[in-house]
């Protein structure tokens, strides 16, 4: 074959190289962005509807150029006359973040023995911990309820932190035996050479190379403990009232005031984005952790 037939070959055809597909990545990408604008659209939406009045959030169609105003906010932070909500933000924040170290604490070691470490039938292990989430919160809603009015622990912040802690210990575990999987059995066992015990192969061996995945794990207990409203609704009263339960004070047998709901949501979600926006990176690499072998 000719050097100038060798330079008209088509690249395409060339065993193991087909090529780029430009137009299906390209096609990928706006639906992703699509996507995007789909759920980014009623964000945007409340953020708007905080900043207006009452009667222009109550418009139907609604008004885009109604002016701008910060009623919602200063009615929301009781500047007004009505109640503070920065009670139940400290709740939440004390309960969301307590459970989740702990979820932590726990969780580490328990992945650790049936990752690195595998018992016997560790895939049922791991399916009883999954199935522990699939009982209807509903079904456990009155014992626990009874149990705490015996035991004199009613709206009290830290029976929502052992709620929250063992209503994410399962996924917890779930999550990070598959992020503890790919950690180099070599440098545990190394470390287990050099005289190093347990404790110390948890926190300065594995995980630092875990901390992505522990970063994901703790991004979504924190999540899920924040937004959750109906033992926080029925447990406590006005003690350990948590950020959901005060937001559902706004909707009254008056009617539902549009305005102030939306700067009340958007102020009660900026943790969970601060906190997401913060981790994306390690939230990003925790998650894909396992899923290429």
């Amino acid at each position: 074959m000719s050097a100038t037939a060798i330079r008209v070959r088509p690249r395409s055809t060339e065993a193991g190289n087909p090529g780029p597909r430009r137009p299906r990545g390209r096609g990928l990408g706006l639906v992703a962005w699509l996507a995007g604008i789909v759920f980014f659209l009623p964000i945007a939406w409340m953020a708007l509807t905080s900043f207006h009045s009452e009667e222009d959030a109550a418009t139907n169609p609604p008004s885009f150029g109604a002016a701008l105003t910060l009623d919602g906010y200063r009615e929301f932070f009781g500047t007004g006359g009505g109640a503070s909500p920065w009670p139940s933000l400290i709740n939440s924040t004390v309960a969301s973040l307590t459970s989740t170290l702990l979820v932590l604490v726990l969780a580490l070691p328990a992945a650790y023995a049936l990752s690195i470490r595998p018992v016997k039938k560790w895939t049922d292990v791991l399916f009883f911990f999954l199935s522990t989430k699939m009982l209807p919160v509903v079904a456990g809603l009155l014992p626990i309820y009874l149990f705490a009015k015996n035991t004199g622990m009613l709206d009290n912040i830290w029976l929502l932190v052992i709620l929250y802690t063992s209503m994410n210990l399962p996924i917890a575990v779930w999550m990070m035996q598959s992020f503890l999987s790919e950690v180099p059995v070599a440098i545990i066992e190394a470390a287990q050479i050099d005289g190093a015990k347990l404790p110390t192969i948890l926190a300065r061996v594995v995980a630092p190379i875990a901390l992505p995945g522990i970063a994901a794990t703790a991004l979504i207990c924190f999540i899920f403990s924040w937004n959750e409203l109906l033992f926080a609704r029925v447990l406590t009263g006005v003690v350990a009232e948590t950020a959901p339960v005060f937001l559902t004070g706004f909707i009254t047998s008056q009617g539902l005031f549009l305005a102030k709901v939306c700067a009340a949501s958007l102020v009660i979600s900026l943790p969970v984005l601060a906190a997401g926006f913060a981790a994306q990176d390690k939230l990003v690499q925790g998650l894909s952790l396992g899923a290429v072998k």
